[in-house]
């Protein structure tokens, strides 16, 4: 069976009602993004940080996964589907997704303040599945240190980069749908896909990445998966 790797981003949870992690305001939700997703604004307020996140597990309980979704599921009826996601929400499993890698954290898990060192990165054992209830300061792992959001924030690491290539590398088919590639590592991650491997980008305003490899799908994630359904000859 081929393989496709699919990497997503923002655009494609954008059509659930979940806003875009960085408008071209730069704010998140109106909040400065350095307040609420950097690991210095947890060392100035994690309070601020960890309500923030509660109302956007809130929020997400309140969303459902869309057709673009439910057409990167449909996939594995015909691939072996791996699905990289820059995006914190649970959309791609609840769409039907059994092969999800997120690559910056998870908003319905948290983990030990204290869980991660360079040497042996995450510790598996200490990521914790809350769904979408709250935690507040005082919150304690069984370590006794307070708890955060499993979430990748700028200043931190991306632990999941190495498997993430490792499944581009393996792909016959490359898919990129709702991201603008301006965010590092994953943007570089193309890179990675075989010489002769197809690439499709599909966006509204797709990056210009002069790659003879990628034929652009200029629509929103929906519409746009759609198409490429279409040229694959697969189905929802």
């Amino acid at each position: 069976m081929k393989r496709i790797a699919v990497l997503t981003g923002a655009g494609v949870s954008a059509e659930s009602g979940i806003r875009t992690f960085r408008d071209s305001d730069g704010l998140w939700e109106n909040y400065p993004v350095e307040e609420v997703a950097s690991i210095e604004g947890w060392g100035r307020n994690p309070g601020l940080m960890l309500d923030f996140y509660n109302e956007r597990r809130r929020q997400l309980s309140e969303c459902s996964p869309n057709e673009a979704h439910r057409i990167i599921a449909s996939l594995e009826k015909h691939y072996r589907t791996d699905v990289i996601t820059q995006n914190v929400d649970n959309l791609h499993e609840r769409a039907g997704s059994t092969h999800v890698l997120h690559l910056h954290g998870e908003l319905t898990k948290v983990r030990p303040e204290n869980s991660y060192n360079e040497r042996d990165g995450f510790s598996t054992d200490k990521v914790f599945d809350i769904g979408y209830e709250p935690v507040h300061l005082g919150d304690k792992a069984p370590n006794g240190a307070q708890l955060r959001p499993h979430i990748v924030w700028f200043g931190e690491p991306v632990p999941n980069i190495e498997k993430a290539i490792d499944l581009v590398s393996a792909a016959d088919i490359l898919i990129i749908v709702g991201t603008s590639l301006q965010v590092y590592p994953a943007a570089g991650l193309y890179r990675y896909a075989g010489f002769d491997v197809p690439i499709y980008l599909v966006d509204p305003k797709p990056a210009n990445l002069h790659d003879k490899r990628i034929v652009t799908i200029a629509e929103k994630a929906t519409t746009g998966m759609r198409k490429l359904a279409g040229i694959l000859g697969v189905q929802e």
